[in-house]
């Protein structure tokens, strides 16, 4: 049978360019998101794929769609929750709900899924993140510390699944991404500017495949025209 790819937060952008990146190298994959109507259309446009539709920071619902896709080999969590603002503007909830998406949906999935990869002896959990997990910018006080929790949080698991065989990479994606809403607020912007959805699903889909002598934990991805 052919491998199970599991991926959330697929949206139009990365997550739909992932579960194709997976599904061109021969994987099945179970979309997970909360627009079912969405995920019907990428689903039928892709071999062997499930549209289930979750919110994942519903934690009984999150079980049930992991429960529904089976044992997966390969883990991706892009779903994002993000909000902008200092301190002083963010309505607290806010904050707590993207700690909600970004930090506790990270570990209900972990939790889920891992037991059957160290049953396997292998695996791969991957995690798409961004600046945001290494610096805290003024306008960014309501989902940078998301972030660095999430970036925390994936290395500790790293650090504990990885002498078991389940490789564990997080993806800083520093960059903007290359969308119809992106490209119209920086219409001013140089396609040097953007990042492909496309070449962010070839480093996951990398990340996830690397031979267990070379894992990644941190790896960063930006445009060429990007200055850091």
């Amino acid at each position: 049978m052919k491998p199970l790819a599991l991926i959330t937060g697929v949206g139009p952008g990365t997550g739909s360019a992932i579960a194709r990146r997976f599904a061109t190298a021969g994987y099945r994959t179970a979309l997970l998101a909360r627009d079912e109507s969405r995920l019907n259309a990428l689903a039928d446009e892709l071999p062997d794929a499930q549209a289930i539709a979750c919110d994942v920071t519903d934690t009984v619902a999150l079980a049930a769609a992991v429960e529904r896709a089976g044992p997966a080999e390969v883990v991706v969590h892009n779903a994002v929750g993000g909000a902008w603002g200092t301190f002083r503007d963010i309505d607290p909830a806010v904050l707590e709900r993207n700690f909600q998406v970004n930090v506790m949906a990270l570990l209900q999935l972990a939790r889920l899924t891992t037991p059957a990869m160290l049953a396997a002896g292998r695996g791969a959990l991957i995690v798409t993140g961004n600046t945001a997990a290494l610096r805290g910018k003024a306008g960014f006080a309501g989902f940078a510390p998301t972030k660095a929790a999430q970036r925390i949080l994936a290395e500790s698991m790293a650090r504990d699944l990885g002498p078991q065989g389940v490789h564990v990479a997080y993806l800083v994606i520093d960059a903007v991404i290359d969308l119809a809403w992106t490209r119209k607020r920086y219409a001013d912007k140089p396609d040097g500017f953007f990042i492909k959805p496309t070449a962010i699903a070839d480093e996951v889909f990398h990340l996830a495949t690397q031979d267990r002598s070379a894992w990644s934990f941190l790896s960063e991805v930006r445009p060429y025209g990007e200055t850091w």
